[in-house]
């Protein structure tokens, strides 16, 4: 595997308002119906598997289909809980310290957390927001994906204020240094009331074809199934909530699927919040038939954000990036499991986990191939293809 970037941090960009990518030549963002953006293809796959084969293709050759090598991370300056997001996430606290001191406190955490992955060999591209009005833009891993047959998917976010995440100047620097084939939007969801917030609200394994998720707010089942159709990965939805009935907000502060490889194989999962025997069973089943092993938390290891863990390609091997709270909160016995997986990287980040979210939530993975820079800034390059994506009304 040939060696990851070095740690690379982009101008600082004040963000304003929503950044929707722009049209180009290869990929043709047009208005639908009530102002919902389509993606206009010109190709489309006939026998509706090659798109399957060729993301499969591109998880094969990039070794382990599950561990991205990269990641793109953005460090806020003016970073604060969001109120907005506070309404249904039940993981955030209030902070009433100076605002000026704890922004460059998460400031701090995002900045060293950089630090350590680069340390063991894995690529940080690491963008500034500047800017007061995205409070929770430390956590890009919700607004898009990418994947290995050169796929970026952008996504509809349920609360306003995030919209403004999606930045156009991370898509482009994406397509301009790895080999992007098509930029699928589905931001124009939003304006029906639908919702896919990423891999926050999805869980991905890559190897099996699987999708998990559990119903919130931040996900509508409807376009979640259309996303797992359109990259033929099988659907596992189903009910988490804590004691009080409260819905977990996001599948990954609850679910965590790593490695493919049986030597390195690992799943994490707060199970006993899935209240119904059935899908609670039938969702470990899954993990397990998969190989891997799977270790099981308590609701108060989920509130410790245990499971909020991503194991990632390190340059010496697999390693599993986690919060110091997470770590303190694993038993000796399931620290032993952990660690024969992969190495153990712990980051402090409490006061981002103020916010609801932890070090997962700070990483959006990057499974793009490398390519060699544009010389010119542009829209697109000339190996995107399109087709039409469907309406959702």
């Amino acid at each position: 595997m040939s060696e990851p970037p070095a740690l690379t941090s982009h101008p600082p960009v004040t963000v304003t308002a929503a950044s929707p990518v722009a049209p180009s030549a290869a990929v043709d963002h047009r208005m639908g119906r009530a102002g919902h953006s389509v993606v206009a293809y010109e190709q489309t796959n006939d026998d509706g598997g090659s798109s399957a084969r060729a993301l499969m293709k591109g998880y094969e050759a990039a070794g382990d289909p599950q561990l991205a090598a990269r990641v793109v991370m953005v460090r806020p300056h003016h970073f604060r809980p969001n109120p907005v997001t506070a309404q249904d996430n039940a993981f955030g606290a209030e902070i009433t310290e100076d605002p000026v001191l704890v922004g460059k406190r998460a400031h701090g955490e995002v900045s060293r957390l950089a630090e350590q992955l680069q340390r063991a060999g894995v690529g940080v591209e690491l963008f500034e927001d500047t800017g007061t009005v995205t409070p929770d833009s430390v956590f890009p891993n919700n607004w898009f994906s990418t994947h290995a047959d050169g796929r970026l998917v952008l996504y509809p976010m349920f609360a306003p204020n995030r919209r403004g995440e999606r930045r156009r100047e991370i898509v482009e620097h994406l397509k301009d240094r790895y080999r992007v084939t098509e930029v699928l939007d589905l931001s124009g969801a939003e304006e029906h009331g639908a919702y896919l917030e990423g891999t926050g609200a999805m869980v991905l394994d890559h190897a099996s074809r699987t999708a998990y998720a559990c119903y919130s707010q931040r996900i509508t089942a409807t376009l979640f199934f259309r996303w797992c159709n359109e990259f033929m990965y099988e659907p596992v939805l189903f009910h988490a909530a804590d004691k009080t009935g409260t819905p977990v907000y996001h599948t990954n502060v609850m679910l965590s699927v790593g490695s493919a490889n049986l030597e390195h194989g690992l799943a994490v999962i707060g199970s006993s919040m899935i209240h119904s025997r059935y899908e609670r069973d039938a969702v470990l089943d899954r993990l397990r038939s998969s190989g891997r092993t799977v270790v099981e938390l308590n609701e108060t290891q989920i509130r410790s954000f245990a499971a909020n863990v991503l194991q990632l390609q390190g340059r010496h091997g697999p390693v599993l990036v986690m919060s110091t709270t997470a770590r303190a909160s694993f038993t000796a016995t399931q620290l032993q499991q952990l660690e024969a997986k992969a190495q153990i990287i712990a980051a402090e980040v409490p006061t981002i986990e103020r916010a609801g979210g932890s070090v997962r939530c700070m990483l959006a993975q990057n499974y793009l191939s490398p390519q060699a820079p544009r010389k010119t800034w542009g829209y697109g390059n000339s190996a995107e293809t399109s087709r039409r994506y469907p309406r959702l009304s």
